[in-house]
């Protein structure tokens, strides 16, 4: 498997994890985000700030990981047009999953990352990553955490070792 696409399905699992995790938003989302005073609540899209905002964590992120040398073998050889697809998969991916209007049209995690050798080391890492990106934006705890809680949905699709 060449090293473009194991980079691909490494930054591929960050927006897979959303998805799985707007996948299993109830089917009635406005009875389920209505407070106690039968006001709705906002969906973590709104709370993080909508797409522009949810695409400055993203393009933070994978400059973290690109520019880590725990991550330069899934990296290499990546074309300009590699690394456009690979943010957008993830953007869309993150968007997804936090109630957006964008859709995931990227493979499964498992079928992603299965080959890559991905370790629990390479997962901690990536994750600090994305805490810090979400960090430098100051992105608030609970939808920090929201957000979050689905890209960990996805571990056991992602790390193999």
């Amino acid at each position: 498997m060449s090293v473009i696409k194991k980079f691909a399905l490494v930054i591929c699992l960050m927006g897979t994890l959303a998805a799985a995790a707007a996948a299993q938003e109830p089917m009635n989302a406005s009875m389920a985000n209505a407070n106690s005073s039968g006001q709705m609540k906002k969906s973590l899209y709104d709370r993080l700030g909508g797409y522009d905002a949810i695409a400055a964590v993203v393009d933070d992120f994978i400059t973290r990981l690109a520019t880590d040398q725990r991550f330069q073998r899934f990296f290499t050889g990546f074309s300009n047009d590699s690394n456009k697809r690979l943010r957008q998969h993830i953007l869309d991916q993150f968007c997804a999953a936090a109630g957006g209007p964008c859709v995931y049209m990227g493979r499964d995690m498992k079928t992603s990352h299965t080959g890559l050798g991905i370790t629990e080391d390479d997962w901690n890492a990536a994750a600090k990553h994305l805490v810090e990106a979400l960090d430098k934006y100051k992105v608030p705890k609970a939808e920090k955490d929201e957000l979050l809680a689905f890209v960990v949905s996805q571990k056991k699709d992602i790390v193999e070792k």
